[in-house]
Order: C-alpha cells, then sequence, then structure tokens
C-alpha cells in the first residue's frame, strides 16, 4: 500500500483513468477483508468508491434519515443501534459491524434510515454514492446480496430493519487527504495494522464453506490475481485502444446497446498479429482463457466459462468504467504506448506460464456432459501426474476424467466437511494443503498436493471419520461425488490394500480377479509403492522356494527350481526398468540385507527360503540384462561374496545345492566378461566405421574368430569417423564408442591444429540447419541422422559450417540395379538386415531414449541405427521414384516398391 493509492481515491470517480483504476484494484485485492467480493466487483468499487478515515464516536446518521450512501468496512468496527439517539442504547440492543461487512442498501429504494450508526474505535470505510451504488448493484447482485451476513452480529441488526440502513455521515467526516502529509502516514500504517490484524484473525477462526460437498456445482472462485498478472494485462489492453476501432465496436444484443465489445475470434487474430510468441490459435486462446478467468474479460454473450473462439462477444472489463461517464476511451498516451510496446513480450510470456493451468481449470468447470473427447483427454493428462491416482490403471483414469469435478476455496479455515457427515464426494488436492482435525486430538494430520480423502467414507457407507480444513489461500480440489465413485472406484478400492508405514502408502496391491474361470497363482498384482518394498513383494511372492513359478530359460544350460510357466511380467517389468527408480548399489544393498538374514530365532526353512529366493532373483537379473549388468563394477563383488556366503550356508544347511551351481555359473560368465574386456582383448575386439558419403555406420573389423555377422555395438568397440572444419578440410578419429562429445572436440582440435578455447561440435545436415552438440553426449557418430556429418568450429563461426558438396545428394538412380532382384529377394534381404538391427537393441537403449536423465550413462546406438534404418528406407524409396528419368519406369519402380511393401 503506497500514497499512489490514496492520492487516486482523492479523485472524483469521472477524474479517474483506466490505469489509475487499475491500481486501485490490484490494491483492493490484497484485502483479506474484501476476498468474498469477485473480481468484476472489486474492478467496478475501485472506480467508484471514496476512501474515508473516520476516528473514535463519529456518528455517521441518525434514525430516521434519508440515505445517500453505502458503505463497506476496511478496518475498525461500526454500532448499530435501534435509537435516534445513541445515549437511549444498552448494552444488548447494541449489535456491532466489524470489518469485511457492508451496509446501506436501503438507498435503493431511498428508504428512511432504521438504526443509528456509531463508529467504534478508528475506522477505514469505502463510501459509494447512491447514484453510483445504484449502478453497481444492477450488476452485482450476487455480490451483494446479504453481504452483511459476514458478521454474527448482523442477525440481531437485521432484526429491526427489512434492510441494512445505508449512512450517510451526519457530521462530514470525510476528509481532504491533500492536506496535510502526516495524516496520509497515518492512514497508511493504519491500512498496514489492519491486514496484519486481518490475516491473523482469518486463520485463526475456521468458516463452514459455503459450497459444501452436497452441492452438485460450486460458485467459481476467481486464482489470486498477482501485480505481474495485473501488468501484463494493462499493456495488452492498452496495445489493443491503440490498434484503433476496428476491433473494438458498440455491437447490439438482444435489442440493448453494449459499448467496446470484441468478438473472439478477432481477438484471436489481433493477438497473432502482434506477436510470433504463439505457436497457433489454440495457444492464443489459452492466454485470452487467463484473461477471462481474472475478470479482465467479460463474456458478454453468455456465462461458458471457456474462451471461445468465434463469434462470441467480449468485454474488457476496464472499459465498462466508462460506460456512465463517457461514449468514448481515452485512449493512451505515446509514452505509455512506447512502454507497452517495449514490454508486450514480457507481458505475453507472464500471461502463457498461467495459461495451462487456466485452460484446465475451465475445462474442469464444465459440466461432464459438456466436455469434448479433446477436453476428457487434457484432464486424464493431468491425472496420469497425480501421485495419489497412480495406483489406478488408466481405463479408471479415463473414466475419472468424465466425470471429475473442480472445487476451489480462496480462504484458509473453510471446512470442507465436518466429522460425523455423510460422505458424498471423494477429494483429491490439486493445489493447497489441507488439516485433518479430529474431536478431542486436535489437527492430527496434514494433507498436501497431490494427496486425496474422503474415500474411506464412501467404500464403507459410513459418517466421516475427520473434519477437513484448508490451511492455506486459494486451495484447489478436484471432487468424484458418490455416485460416480460407487460407479468406477468403489470395487478397485475394495480390492485394493496399501501397506502404510509412518502414515505413508509405501506398497498399493491390488487383487487379481480371476480369468476365464481359470485360477490365478498370483492373489494381488503391484499398482505403485517405493523400491525396497516391491523388491520385498517381489521376493515373497514371485521367488518363493516352496513354490517356485520362475521360468526355465534363466541360464541355458542351468535350469532353475520348478519348472512351470508364469504369465505374470511383474519380475521382468521390475529387472528391466529398476535403474529408473533405484541405483545398483542400492538394489544390491537390499538384496544382501535379504540374504544374510541368518538368525537364532528364525526358523531353518524360513532361512533357507529367503536366501534360496535372492540367489534366484539374482539369476534372472542377470539372465535378463545380460552384459550391462557386469558394467557396473559394484556387482563383481556381490557376486564374489555371494558365492562366498552360499558354500558357506550350503555345508552349514545342508541345504541350497542347486542355487550353488546358479552362482557358480554367474561368476564364470563375470570372468569370461573381465577377459574381454582386459587391454590385450580390447585392442583384438570390434571396430566400426562411418562412412564418409553418408550410409549408416557399418563393421570395419570385428572380433578374432568371429563369424562374419552383425554383432551389436558394445560401450569399448572403436569406431572410424571424420570430423570436418568450415573449409571442409577434415581429420579421421579413431576413438571408443562412448567417448563424449569434448574428447572428441579436445582430440579433432589438437590434429586440426586449432586452439582448444569455446571450440564447439555440431552436426550439419543436408538441408544447412546446425545441431550444436552437448560436451556431455555420447555416443556422437552413431547418432547422426542420414546425411549429417560432424563439425568443429570457433563458437563465433558457426555460421561459416555449411554442408558438404556430397551432401546434395545422389543425381542416378540405381533403377536399373534394382531390375536385377526379384521382389521376393529384396524382401528377404531387407528383413535379414532389419532383424540383425532390431536383435543387436538391448532393452536399456529404449530407457535412455525414453528417459534421457537415466544414470548411468550408456550408449543406445544399436537402437539409433535401428530408428535410422526407417529412415533410409523411406528417403530411398522417394529418391528412386523422384531419379527416374521417365513416368513409365517411375510406375514400373510404384508397382515394384508396392508388392514389396505387401
Amino acid at each position: 500500500m503506497d500514497s499512489e493509492w490514496l492520492n487516486i481515491f482523492e479523485k472524483r470517480p469521472r477524474d479517474r483513468s483506466s490505469k489509475e483504476c487499475e491500481v486501485l484494484f490490484d490494491s483492493l485485492r490484497k484485502w483479506k477483508s474484501l476476498d468474498r467480493f469477485s473480481v468484476g466487483f472489486l474492478r467496478r468499487l475501485s472506480a467508484f468508491a471514496y476512501l474515508e478515515e473516520l476516528g473514535d464516536g463519529v456518528t455517521l446518521y441518525r434514525k430516521g434519515d434519508r440515505g445517500t450512501s453505502w458503505y463497506l468496512i476496511l478496518s475498525g468496527e461500526i454500532a448499530a443501534i435501534p435509537y435516534r439517539d445513541q445515549n437511549e442504547a444498552n448494552a444488548t440492543s447494541v449489535s456491532i459491524l466489524d470489518r469485511g461487512s457492508t451496509f446501506g442498501e436501503s438507498v435503493l429504494d431511498d428508504a428512511p434510515r432504521k438504526m443509528t450508526a456509531v463508529t467504534r474505535g478508528p475506522c477505514l470505510l469505502l463510501r459509494v454514492e447512491k447514484k453510483d451504488f445504484i449502478q453497481l448493484w444492477e450488476r452485482n447482485k450476487n455480490d451483494l446480496t446479504g453481504t452483511a451476513n459476514g458478521n454474527p452480529n448482523v442477525a440481531h441488526f437485521q432484526q429491526h430493519s427489512k434492510s441494512v440502513d445505508s449512512m450517510t455521515p451526519v457530521s462530514s467526516p470525510v476528509h481532504n487527504f491533500s492536506r496535510s502529509v502526516s495524516s496520509k502516514h497515518l492512514i497508511l500504517q493504519n491500512l498496514q495494522n489492519s491486514e496484519r490484524r486481518g490475516s491473523a484473525s482469518s486463520s485463526r477462526t475456521p468458516s463452514r464453506s459455503n459450497s459444501t460437498e452436497s452441492s452438485s456445482t460450486q460458485s467459481t472462485v476467481l486464482p489470486e490475481v498477482t501485480n505481474d498478472q495485473a501488468f501484463a494485462s494493462s499493456i495488452l489492453h492498452m496495445l489493443l485502444l491503440e490498434s484503433g476501432n476496428s476491433i473494438v465496436r458498440d455491437r447490439n444484443v438482444q435489442g440493448r446497446i453494449v459499448k467496446r465489445t470484441l468478438i473472439g475470434s478477432d481477438l484471436v487474430d489481433w493477438l497473432l498479429s502482434i506477436s510470433s510468441a504463439f505457436q497457433n490459435r489454440s495457444h492464443a486462446c489459452s492466454l485470452l482463457q487467463v484473461l477471462l478467468e481474472e475478470g479482465v474479460l467479460e463474456n458478454i454473450t453468455s456465462d461458458a466459462v471457456q474462451f471461445q473462439d468465434r463469434g462470441v462477444l467480449y468485454k474488457f472489463t476496464q472499459d465498462s468504467y466508462l460506460d456512465d461517464f463517457s461514449d468514448e476511451v481515452p485512449l493512451p498516451s505515446r509514452e505509455e504506448i512506447r512502454e507497452a510496446e517495449t514490454r508486450k513480450d514480457d507481458a505475453i510470456s507472464i500471461l502463457l506460464k498461467k495459461a495451462p493451468d487456466a485452460v484446465l481449470r475451465a475445462i474442469l468447470r464444465k459440466h461432464p456432459e459438456e466436455r469434448t473427447e479433446e477436453d476428457v483427454e487434457a484432464i486424464y493428462e493431468e491425472l496420469v501426474h497425480i501421485s495419489s491416482l497412480s495406483h489406478l490403471s488408466t481405463s479408471i483414469k479415463r473414466e475419472l476424467a468424465s466425470v471429475i469435478a473442480f472445487e476451489s476455496h480462496p480462504k484458509p479455515g473453510t471446512i470442507l466437511f465436518q466429522q460425523g457427515d455423510e460422505g458424498t464426494s471423494w477429494y483429491v488436492i490439486l493445489k493447497g494443503s489441507v488439516n485433518v482435525v479430529i474431536h478431542g486430538k486436535g489437527v492430527v494430520n496434514m494433507l498436501k498436493e497431490g494427496e486425496d480423502f474422503g474415500q474411506l467414507a464412501l467404500v464403507n457407507n459410513a459418517p466421516r471419520a475427520a473434519t477437513i480444513v484448508t490451511r492455506e489461500q486459494g486451495c484447489h480440489f478436484l471432487r468424484v461425488d458418490k455416485d460416480d465413485f460407487n460407479r468406477i472406484l468403489r470395487d478397485v478400492e475394495a480390492n485394493t490394500v496399501r501397506l502404510q508405514e509412518h502414515g505413508k502408502d509405501v506398497l498399493v496391491l491390488e487383487k487379481v480377479p480371476p480369468s476365464s474361470g481359470k485360477p490365478s497363482m498370483y492373489k494381488y498384482t503391484v499398482m505403485a509403492g517405493v523400491p525396497s518394498k516391491m523388491l520385498e513383494h517381489l521376493l515373497e511372492t514371485r521367488l518363493d522356494s516352496r513354490n517356485l513359478e520362475t521360468r526355465e530359460e534363466i541360464i541355458p544350460g542351468k535350469s532353475s527350481i520348478g519348472s512351470t510357466l508364469t504369465t505374470d511380467y511383474f519380475l521382468d517389468d521390475y529387472l528391466l526398468t529398476y535403474i529408473l527408480f533405484m541405483p545398483t548399489p542400492q538394489l544390491i544393498s537390499e538384496l544382501e540385507k535379504n540374504y544374510r538374514i541368518d538368525s537364532s530365532s528364525q526358523d531353518r526353512e524360513f532361512v533357507i527360503a529367503n536366501k534360496s529366493r535372492v540367489v534366484q532373483f539374482v539369476n534372472q537379473w542377470v539372465a535378463t540384462i545380460r552384459d550391462p549388468v557386469f558394467d557396473e563394477k559394484c556387482t563383481h563383488e556381490f557376486f564374489e561374496n555371494l558365492l562366498v556366503w552360499l558354500k558357506e550356508d550350503s555345508e552349514a544347511l545342508l541345504a541350497l545345492e542347486e542355487e550353488l551351481e546358479m552362482i557358480e555359473h554367474i561368476v564364470a560368465l563375470l570372468n569370461d566378461f573381465r577377459a574381454q574386456q582386459s587391454p590385450n582383448k580390447r585392442k583384438l575386439g570390434q571396430t566400426w566405421t562411418l562412412p564418409s558419403g553418408g550410409q549408416s555406420v557399418t563393421l570395419f573389423s570385428k572380433h578374432e574368430g568371429e563369424e562374419d555377422r552383425q554383432r551389436a555395438i558394445r560401450s569399448t568397440d572403436d569406431i572410424i569417423f571424420r570430423v570436418y572444419c568450415s573449409d571442409h578440410t577434415y581429420c579421421t578419429l579413431r576413438l571408443p564408442i562412448s567417448t563424449s562429445a569434448e574428447a572428441i572436440k579436445n582430440s579433432a582440435s589438437d590434429k586440426l591444429g586449432l586452439k582448444h578455447s569455446d571450440l564447439v561440435l555440431g552436426e550439419v545436415r543436408s538441408t544447412g540447419e546446425k545441431i550444436i552438440i552437448p560436451n556431455s553426449d555420447i555416443a556422437i557418430p552413431t547418432g547422426l541422422s542420414i546425411n549429417g556429418r560432424l563439425f568443429i568450429s570457433p563458437r563465433e563461426h558457426i555460421d561459416a559450417m555449411t554442408p558438404l558438396p556430397d551432401q546434395e545428394g545422389p543425381s542416378d538412380g540405381t533403377g536399373s540395379e534394382l531390375e536385377m532382384f526379384s521382389t521376393r529377394e529384396l524382401a528377404y534381404f531387407i528383413t535379414l538386415a532389419d532383424w540383425e538391427h532390431f536383435n543387436a537393441v538391448h532393452e536399456y537403449e529404449l530407457l535412455h531414449h525414453v528417459c534421457r536423465d537415466v544414470k548411468p550413462k550408456r550408449i543406445k546406438s544399436n537402437l539409433d541405427i535401428f530408428l535410422r534404418r526407417f529412415n533410409e528406407l523411406q528417403f530411398w524409396i522417394v529418391t528412386e521414384i523422384c531419379l527416374a528419368g521417365t513416368l513409365g519406369r517411375r510406375v514400373t519402380l510404384l508397382r515394384k516398391f508396392i508388392k514389396l511393401a505387401a
């Protein structure tokens, strides 16, 4: 709050500019006592209200007086006395109105005052004159109807009057703030102290929500408007006014003229014309949705909550201030326009950051029957990222997306439901937090964003077990009502088992329903959980040595205990993806803890079963992941220790003989791996080459004694490739596949005689596009696009990197050579090559391709070449057709390729 705020209030309403009204609006939004009012009402109030500071004991009016003003209390208290002389009142007949209360609605019918009103202590009031209040009333009846009911003492006050008496000061208490500078400072201090007191009192006293869970619809609660948002909105408004009257015009709406309206599609066109920040029309609409939600824009045509890019009429709320004062819109000054042009991009950026959430809220506020397929998909995408719903299947989430509702509560202390109430809804916290309160115990828990509550009463058809109270401003919730919950979720929740530790879910299991009349070997499937608990559940249920269901193909030549095949893929899924959520050292630590469970109090059979489970897990781990298991050095020591422990346990327990064989075989594989990684063997390893003509990577030399066939690329293999300079000179390098971009850059700069400082490594494509490669990237030569080349250049000379002449593509086709092969032969050799590429891809490469931040970093060269293979075939076919010399040859080639595809 500053002196600018007070200076503007000194002006008469008709003398205030739209920018000054926006400053007042921004200040009013900060008052806790005004947060029950809508944005539109506060905007109009900032255009009409006067600020008054009154001392103690000032009589605003007496009973029987005619009213000329309506009031709103910012701070302080007003005593309402049902006598003309306040000295006649006794303590029981006096009612008190405090901060946030309004009075004076009787000016609407020009009725005499029914009460005498006197200040109790210093007060700050907003006063609106009668003629202005009538306009406020017509436009904001919902805000003003019953607004005095915020104070419990008003009930007594209203017993003496059909309406809350309007108050006209008998002794004029309106101060001229320009007369005294010290008076301004006193008002500023009172304002700040009032806000602090208001914030403290509102946090102490919970208030029952006006829109209880039994309501099927919620009143729209607008989000907090920040200073940045207000600034951005005013910038766009000024630019729109400066653009002329071609968009903003007076229009006839249902027989009445509405001034200064805009058509939704025109507004989108205008946004697209002033900025290139928008990807498409939908992107621009999302920004306008922010303005509509904030109340900066009004929908004149309908009550639709979502901005519509069509012939719907809108109006800037700021322009509504001027409707009653002037037929012309005051245009911004040249200085304001220059500033708006300068800061336009910042304004658009601020609003676009808010756009996704605003669009989602608008979709959620729609009635389920009004939601389109795109709306349901947008809600589903949000549900996917909510932690409390992670255990639900995709089909359940999609059903929820079609029925889930939005509910918001702006004030802390709002009660969503009371302990003992009937359960009618289930809630998920989208934003904010709530307290869980139990009678006699107080606050027992705090729930935050992403957590849910209220489902227990619905599942058990029981009363609410606790009271839920909002903890902070602007809490947003997703709500599923009872009928929808019973239809979609009740059976799911009834079949869900949650294991909790310290009040948090650590493992969520769902009962497996029988299918096709066949009993399932597993009673539960894992839906979510922490890694260690999932591993514990896996060992106990999927690898039980007394009822093993692991597969035969664990390690070739080494069968596992049991021979029953399983159709449950949880073990495989866990082994293939654990690196995303559990580092290998942590996995080893958990396995060691489960293996070394020896205790004199433990049953012998239980100890043997635990040790067997761990060995079975390790066996499956090595068989599924293969060589990458040995890439991490921590596994070497673990496997060797496990072998030592098994030998000791086998002798001590007279059991675990088959398990010992398995670990011996794994250690033998480990020794083979170490031998392959020895310096002498690595020199005899595979070497690949990246041909200079832009072809795919090919095998240059193979392992000694290996068959002449396609093999998987390994991180330790070498590759030969070229690195070019801007003048198209080049050097040839031979480096390991896993070499980083920074190491390639240093090696190339040494060979080319370039200084190491500020060099970049990049790919130049045949189109001239330049891609700068980060220093930490690995396996660079195998990741180049088709016909791409590696270049090195000083950073300031990047533009000098141009495509090589041979990157322009071939000038002659190979159609005549294709005629030498039948379609069947072509299909056979293409399929054979594709299969070899596919067979070389390891599952981990898919993980590293999708999740680029997985540690440790691994090459994905085989996957890169496999993906490039599909693009090569497409480009090859198109190139051959385009290079065909005659129309007849093109037709022949098309027939051949169509037959080849079939």
